[in-house]
């Protein structure tokens, strides 16, 4: 059931709840069959902003485009949507096949399709989402992974352009979650559509989407792909909400990087003097060799990975600890103290907010 999905431009988009501004100023392009996330913590503004996809909401400013048509001022049912809840959202009263068929079955007379064209239909989604046969039962007959396919043949069944997910995978245990991610993605390589879907949960967005929107405090921090937001961050927000990573508090003095009087060796790129943080993940840490040691550490703890040994080191001047990986043949052991060296790091401002200068190092 390939289809063809709208392009969605989202411009200068703001939402106000009260004295609240859930989203400030977001623009962004996702493009026609993109499958797009939007990654952020709890208020960022990421439901806001998909329920204002949806035209659930209407934004306080701001426009909504549909391949080049302004939709701000369209009613839901004009948008071609198909919108799956986090909480699956079914009628309890209904049959599976019923709510399947809702969405077609309220349109307007002339719209609506034949009693026999809306059964095919229902059935065709029912093996579509590999629940052949159970469009007898009622949801409550149903495991969670179950209602959810359900929500989305839902979904589906009114041939939309445009596929918005609110958390769909939220209330489901993790086997199961990783189980339909697959399966998802899949759904998304036959259908075509343009899908756009909410997490909170990183490894989800990394591992489905084409293109990740980071959103904090309402505002868009960085949009790129898996990889981009992994390797270059635009901010210490992303670097820190995106995989592991380790913030040392420094002292940026004419172009020179301290850390409790050792100096590291990170190009600070002009960043003017004052305090500032170095953020590094485990994997651009290592125990130094040759003397070109940055810092020191003591090794706390130490457990057997399938690469290798990740240990637990104190470092010294700091009051937290820090993991690394090392290989079994060069992994120290408890209670070490081990010279350490920086292979990749990212400077920041210490009062960086998402939108300040970064600086790369080696």
């Amino acid at each position: 059931m390939p289809q063809q999905g709208f392009s969605i431009r989202i411009d200068g988009v703001e939402q106000d709840f009260g004295d609240f501004p859930a989203l400030r100023d977001v623009s962004l392009d996702i493009q026609p069959g993109e499958l797009v996330a939007l990654l952020g913590p709890s208020g960022s503004g990421k439901t806001t902003l998909l329920r204002v996809i949806a035209g659930l909401n209407a934004p306080d400013r701001g426009s909504v485009y549909f391949d080049g048509e302004d939709a701000t001022n369209l009613a839901v049912q004009d948008r071609r949507v198909g919108f799956v809840f986090q909480n699956y959202a079914l009628f309890k009263h209904m049959t599976v096949a019923d709510n399947i068929a809702y969405g077609l079955r309220v349109r307007p007379r002339r719209q609506r399709p034949s009693s026999a064209d809306i059964t095919a239909r229902v059935e065709e989604l029912l093996r579509f989402v590999q629940l052949e046969g159970l469009g007898k039962r009622f949801p409550a007959q149903l495991s969670g992974g179950q209602r959810q396919r359900v929500a989305l043949a839902r979904a589906l069944a009114i041939e939309p352009r445009v596929l918005l997910l609110d958390e769909p995978f939220g209330a489901l245990d993790a086997r199961v979650r990783k189980d339909l991610r697959r399966w998802l993605r899949e759904v998304h390589k036959e259908t075509g559509l343009t899908t756009v879907f909410v997490t909170h949960d990183q490894d989800e967005a990394m591992e489905l989407a084409d293109r990740v929107v980071v959103l904090n405090q309402g505002r868009v921090e960085q949009i790129g792909t898996p990889a981009e937001l992994y390797d270059k961050p635009a901010s210490s927000f992303v670097i820190s909400f995106v995989g592991e990573a380790v913030a040392l508090p420094v002292t940026v003095t004419d172009g020179h990087v301290n850390f409790a009087g050792r100096e590291l060796h990170i190009d600070t790129h002009g960043l003017r003097s004052g305090p500032a943080r170095v953020f590094f993940r485990p994997a651009d840490i290592a125990v130094a060799t040759g003397g070109d040691a940055e810092l020191e550490g003591r090794v706390e703890s130490l457990r057997r990975t399938p690469a290798g040994v990740r240990a637990t080191i104190a470092i010294d001047g700091f009051d937290q600890t820090l993991e690394i990986e090392s290989p079994v043949e060069t992994a120290a052991t408890l209670g070490d103290k081990v010279p350490l060296s920086l292979t990749k790091a990212r400077i920041f401002p210490a009062e960086a907010n998402g939108f300040d200068h970064i600086a790369d190092g080696i």
